[in-house]
């Protein structure tokens, strides 16, 4: 287990709070304020920023149009509508209706080319467009963000203030996917606390324990509740997106309670996880307190869930067109749709929202309905039937991600959607090294891998090609060349594929390569690697050689420019001319490397210089020893 001691700004968010009644506590501009009062709950004023949760009752409602009113005039702010399941944003092709016209229901207000084809967007309200707040012509407008105002009365058009636009006034965030998929966790226990009945206790929170780190996992927690914690005792092991590090206590006192148990998944970076005190006698108020809270906290939320279920019930007054042909198509029970639109109107969005969820209840069929499809089943109902039993008796297995494999899963997918990979492949002959590798082994008694001198080999090649050690800028544009040689090596572990890195590689022997390899192998695989020794790095070796694999073609690892994928040395005939100028067979050890580079950085020159840097260097492998 990594032994990195959390030296981390955690703790300047970690607050202590005192039970004195109309009391204030405030720090600086990063972090969260707290108001306790004498009855009150303790309520984070920025709290959706540690945890993603928002106030539902802040929330927008709306999929297609969102209306609401202000004290000068009653208007509407149309938005973006989902045309298709998987629609995400749109372009405005064509305004059909101008400024200051009157709309009538069913009038078509714009043309909107989607994913799959341009579609019209009807009006289900009459009145006037007031406002288009997105112009014809604009592209990728994200779904549900507002493009025009419309008001009933022909005067309130002039009470739109002319400087309104689409990001000006009306605009609402949409929620996130990670806002969503907070919403879906339990509100911290904390929160729910009243600070009147509470020692003075601090509030730990979930921390950043890495520059790409937005959740974490608990692994383990060392100390359990109601022990003492001393400065520098290790609370518990966490999972971050890149290794399993230690979180060490900056403060002495007594470990109270713990509100994420050990195996909490995604746990949002800011979200608490314990409660300390300074004194032993007061852990009983504060397990007693978040108890109780939390009993009151699920009664309120199934009390909350039942009042929703029945307002979704009824909350539809009538149905637009488009949604009804969709309700007829797919057959669905209209109880369980949502209507979002003016006056409880369920629009054609709201039908696609549920479709693209899956969360779809049919429509009850009727009695005709269920003699007439019975009477049509029975013919298959025997191998229907037997297919379900089939299903049944299949067994599988749930495999859960760790944390790294899921960074791993979305780096790659990204790596191959945003970076043009351009593969380059060449054969060298292997025998040089073979034979530098066994005189190293026999008269130095020195052991070094064929991966050790591979890692030598282009170190110096990238050191020959300068253009090559590089990568994309994607702020500015350009090339950026590197000044180090720093190589990652890929090594596989229990928890997904790591990187540590071997720094300024062209600077060291093929020795002192070997050992850090090892060192830093030995590392990975037991979850111990620093920050510092897999973050960075300017070029990856990846290397199938110890499998049965002839040649492939890796993935590159942004930010990097390239990756090298080696493979297995294969013996082949070759024809070599003989003192004599006569050819004859001979038998050679060839290697088939296969180099994975951005197209952006790597036009043909670079990599047929670097190609031949590499070849030249398996060519004269002993001269790496002079460097």
């Amino acid at each position: 287990m990594a032994l990195w001691r959390v030296r981390h700004p955690l703790f300047s968010r970690s607050f202590r709070l005192l039970s004195s009644p109309a009391r204030s506590i405030s720090r600086t501009s990063t972090s969260t304020i707290f108001t306790l009062g004498g009855d009150s709950n303790i309520r984070p004023a920025s709290w959706s920023r540690l945890t993603g949760v928002r106030d539902r009752s802040l929330k927008s409602k709306w999929t297609d149009v969102k209306y609401f009113s202000s004290s000068d005039f009653t208007h509407e702010v149309l938005g973006m509508p989902a045309l298709s399941p998987t629609m995400t944003q749109g372009n405005i092709a064509k305004w059909r209706k101008k400024e200051g016209e009157k709309i009538e229901v069913g009038d078509i207000l714009c043309e909107i080319e989607t994913d799959k084809a341009t579609l019209e967007f009807e009006s289900l309200e009459e009145g006037f467009l007031a406002k288009i707040l997105v112009p014809e012509g604009s592209k990728d407008v994200p779904v549900g963000k507002p493009i025009a105002i419309t008001v009933e009365d022909e005067k309130d058009i002039q009470n739109v203030p002319a400087s309104v636009g689409g990001e000006t006034g009306v605009e609402e965030k949409k929620p996130t996917h990670q806002d969503v998929k907070d919403e879906s966790k339990p509100e911290s226990t904390s929160t729910m606390i009243n600070a009147s009945e509470l020692p003075p206790h601090i509030l730990l929170e979930m921390p950043a324990l890495s520059p790409t780190m937005n959740q974490g996992n608990i692994a383990k927690w060392r100390k359990q509740e109601g022990d003492k914690i001393e400065v520098g005792d290790i609370l518990c092991e966490i999972e971050t997106d890149k290794a399993t590090l230690e979180f060490e206590t900056l403060e002495e006192g007594y470990l109270a309670k713990i509100l994420a148990p050990e195996g909490s998944k995604d746990v949002a970076v800011g979200y608490p996880i314990a409660i300390t005190v300074e004194d032993a006698s007061d852990i009983e108020a504060i397990k007693n307190s978040v108890s109780s809270s939390s009993t009151n906290q699920q009664k309120a939320t199934q009390r909350d869930t039942k009042s929703e279920v029945k307002a979704l019930k009824n909350n539809i007054a009538r149905i637009s067109p488009a949604a009804k042909l969709l309700i007829t198509e797919y057959g669905l029970d209209t109880s369980t749709l949502n209507a979002t639109g003016p006056h409880g109107t369920l629009l054609k969005g709201d039908v696609l929202s549920a479709i693209k969820s899956g969360k779809l209840s049919p429509k009850p069929a009727s009695s005709k309905e269920k003699v007439s499809s019975s009477q049509s089943r029975q013919p298959i109902a025997a191998s229907q039937e037997s297919k379900s039993d089939l299903k049944q008796s299949d067994a599988y297995e749930d495999f859960p991600n760790s944390q790294i494999r899921k960074v791993i899963a979305k780096r790659l997918l990204e790596s191959k959607q945003n970076t043009p990979h351009l593969y380059l492949s060449s054969d060298v002959i292997l025998d040089p090294l073979l034979s530098l590798r066994k005189d190293l082994k026999e008269q130095y008694d020195v052991k070094v891998s064929v991966n050790d001198i591979i890692i030598k080999v282009v170190a110096a090649a990238l050191r020959n090609v300068p253009e090559a050690n590089a990568y994309w800028n994607v702020e500015k544009g350009e090339v950026i060349l590197c000044d180090s040689v720093d190589i990652c090596v890929a090594v596989a572990t229990e928890k997904g594929l790591m990187t540590p890195i071997i720094k300024n590689a062209d600077q060291k022997t093929i020795s002192a390569i070997s050992s850090e390899v090892k060192e830093l192998a030995a590392k990975a695989r037991a979850g111990k690697l620093m920050p510092h020794e897999f973050q960075g790095g300017t070029f990856s070796i990846s290397n199938l050689g110890m499998f049965p694999v002839d040649k492939f073609c890796a993935i590159i690892n942004p930010p990097q420019a390239c990756i090298l994928a080696v493979g297995r040395g294969n013996k082949v005939v070759e024809p070599v001319i003989g003192a004599d100028g006569i050819e004859k067979p001979s038998i050679a050890n060839k290697l088939n490397l296969t180099l994975s580079a951005d197209h952006r950085v790597f036009d043909g020159k670079v990599g047929g210089a670097f190609l031949s840097a590499l070849q030249s260097n398996f060519s004269d492998i002993r001269r790496l020893l002079l460097l």
